[in-house]
């Protein structure tokens, strides 16, 4: 198609503006050396400008062929609908553009490894234990080499589906700590995210069904035998023996004795001697103050006596106890029934 450029006046022209050839084809001068050929179209209502390339490198002949190849794109034939070609092309550069993000986002497990990492000086022994080989065993090998816009409800439902029925305490933890690893990684603007470990009502029907949970009451030591346990209690040598007296006297959770720090104590509260527990080492994550009786009292005088580490009760290591020393105390003294500290001390509290 002829048009109303000559190709000397194209290569002249230097002021700015948009000159016509014909045929929806423009020459766009935005100075003496900015020259490029656009086609202009319309689609669904919408005026597009595609892009032809540069006058430098595309002569008039040139562009006047690519515009009517564009033309034909977007007119469509009998054999193939016509395209809107300007956003072909933007959508073409979203998906590199999506891709080149996908290919520097972390994987799951990278983002596992660091939640680990943050947290780890703030665990307690069997935390840093479990969260580790729990995701190792069960997680990693279905969605650990994914990154977080990968995963799919149906990868939860896939790892958890063996161990749903037959470990139920084990997927519960998993799933939860799957929700909480892809939480940490979301973003927080993102109103359309919703996180694929959530336990849904469509992946707890996808799921087996679990039979009802048989309840088993703890053991727990007859009140009548409270005094005498206590005074043989009171004989037993060592930090953890004076541990679980700690633990009886303040009524609290056997891993927030094993962690407890000097650093807690106070005895100079208003009211009187308290032991401050902080949010991150409690079940619901708020602070927990105890009031300190005599009787505690006089366990923190005895193990202030010596050498001190930030904890206030270790083993002969200087370590933090493991969670079974007190039940070790326990089986010493002939109480092998009571499975679970916690539990005696509701029994003589």
């Amino acid at each position: 198609m002829a048009g109303r450029l000559k190709p000397l006046e194209v290569e002249r022209e230097t002021k700015p503006g948009k000159y016509a050839d014909g045929g929806g084809l423009y020459l766009i001068v935005n100075g003496p050396t900015a020259k490029n050929w656009s086609y202009r179209y319309w689609k669904d209502g919408k005026e597009r400008w595609h892009g032809l390339g540069s006058f430098k490198d595309v002569s008039l002949k040139d562009a006047r062929l690519a515009r009517d190849a564009a033309r034909l794109r977007v007119k469509g034939d009998r054999n193939r609908p016509g395209v809107d070609i300007v956003q072909e092309r933007r959508q073409a550069r979203e998906e590199v553009k999506t891709a080149e993000v996908e290919a520097k986002a972390p994987t799951f497990e990278e983002c596992a490894e660091e939640y680990i990492r943050e947290h780890w000086s703030s665990w307690s022994n069997k935390h840093r234990e479990q969260w580790p080989s729990s995701l190792k065993r069960y997680a990693y090998p279905t969605i650990g080499k994914l990154t977080m816009a990968e995963i799919w409800p149906s990868h939860i439902h896939d790892l958890l589906e063996p161990i749903w029925v037959s470990k139920r305490e084990t997927a519960n933890r998993v799933r939860g700590r799957i929700e909480t690893i892809i939480a940490k990684n979301a973003d927080i603007d993102d109103k359309d995210f919703r996180n694929p470990a959530q336990l849904t009502k469509q992946l707890r029907e996808k799921l087996p069904k679990r039979p009802k949970r048989v309840i088993r009451h703890h053991p727990a030591l007859p009140y009548a035998d409270a005094a005498k346990f206590m005074g043989e209690l009171g004989t037993a040598e060592g930090s953890a023996a004076l541990a679980l007296r700690f633990l009886i006297f303040t009524v609290c959770r056997t891993n927030e004795v094993v962690g407890a720090r000097w650093t807690e104590i106070d005895r100079a509260y208003s009211t009187g001697p308290v032991w401050r527990i902080p949010g991150e080492r409690m079940k619901m994550d708020q602070d927990h103050c105890v009031p300190l009786s005599q009787p505690a009292l006089d366990i923190l005088d005895e193990m202030s006596k010596g050498d001190q580490s930030e904890l206030i009760f270790t083993n002969p290591e200087g370590q933090e106890f493991s969670e079974n020393a007190m039940l070790a105390v326990l089986d010493r003294l002939g109480y092998p029934s009571s499975p679970s500290v916690r539990y005696m001390r509701f029994a003589v509290r």
